[in-house]
């Protein structure tokens, strides 16, 4: 009896906590479906549901310019930093060489300072680099992590070290080794690194309100300030239907990351 009240419990807290974190996304779900008038009027409950605010948010902003901006940036970051994550954390594991653990040290320190430090020194660089309102200027400070080094560096040392014995045997150098052995050994922790790099380069606000001047390069977060910020842009609906727009690739993001850590879970279990 105890064990099913428990239950019951536990249930209930995590329905309460599903409800709190789902809620906002339902509300401006919904809101996003109903007319201006009635929002400003606070009738939540109106019956006037269309998809009018989507059509408007296509048709009269550069919603769908900003989207375009937001995966060339997030697309070309994650790439970036799949690639050079894996390369130094394979470095830091497989080769040996002279400071090897007190460069990586200092590489788990840069994690402690907060970007907002980082700000002042990065955008005079990339002024004198003449990159300001670019897609470079999105993607060049974020070619690497700290975080995936970090992380990919965890990974590549479960590798049983009878494989890079095995591969030593075989021939291999360290670039076939770590193309045929060391990433698909690593996958699943690749395609985290992934989703994490493209939902952090997505929901960038600060450094592209600073760097970016034009909507031809501006993202989606700055893009939505932007829009808010318009002396003509007073249509809530609207305001709510491109919200909508912006948030749907970061949940098909979670969903297919999730679906691969499933499997990785499934696999390690098998074996």
């Amino acid at each position: 009896m105890l064990t099913k009240t428990h239950k019951t419990l536990r249930y209930l807290v995590l329905v309460i906590m599903a409800i709190i974190i789902i809620g906002p996304f339902i509300l401006g779900f919904w809101t996003s479906l109903l007319p201006t008038a009635d929002i400003a009027k606070g009738a939540l409950f109106s019956t006037h549901i269309s998809l009018q605010n989507y059509v408007d948010a296509v048709q009269q902003t550069a919603i769908m310019r900003y989207l375009l901006n937001s995966f060339v940036i997030s697309l070309l970051t994650m790439a970036a930093q799949l690639l050079f994550c894996s390369l130094g954390a394979y470095a830091f594991v497989f080769l040996s060489f002279k400071g090897r653990d007190f460069l990586f040290y200092v590489i788990l320190a840069t994690m402690m300072l907060p970007f907002e430090a980082e700000v002042i020194p990065n955008f005079v660089t990339v002024r004198q680099l003449n990159l300001l309102n670019h897609y470079a200027v999105m993607v060049i400070p974020f070619l690497t992590s700290a975080f995936g080094i970090f992380m990919l560096r965890q990974s590549f040392r479960q590798i049983p070290p009878e494989l890079k014995e095995a591969a030593d045997v075989e021939g291999l150098n360290h670039w076939q080794f770590y193309w045929r052995v060391t990433l698909p050994y690593a996958r699943i922790s690749l395609f985290t690194l992934a989703a994490y790099s493209f939902l952090e380069s997505w929901n960038q606000y600060l450094w592209p309100m600073l760097t970016t001047f034009s909507d031809k390069f501006r993202p989606v977060q700055d893009g939505l300030r932007q829009l808010q910020s318009q002396e003509t842009f007073n249509n809530w609906g609207m305001i709510q239907a491109s919200a909508v727009i912006v948030v749907i690739p970061t949940l098909i993001v979670l969903f297919v990351g999730q679906h691969y850590f499933k499997d990785g879970l499934n696999e390690g279990a098998t074996k």
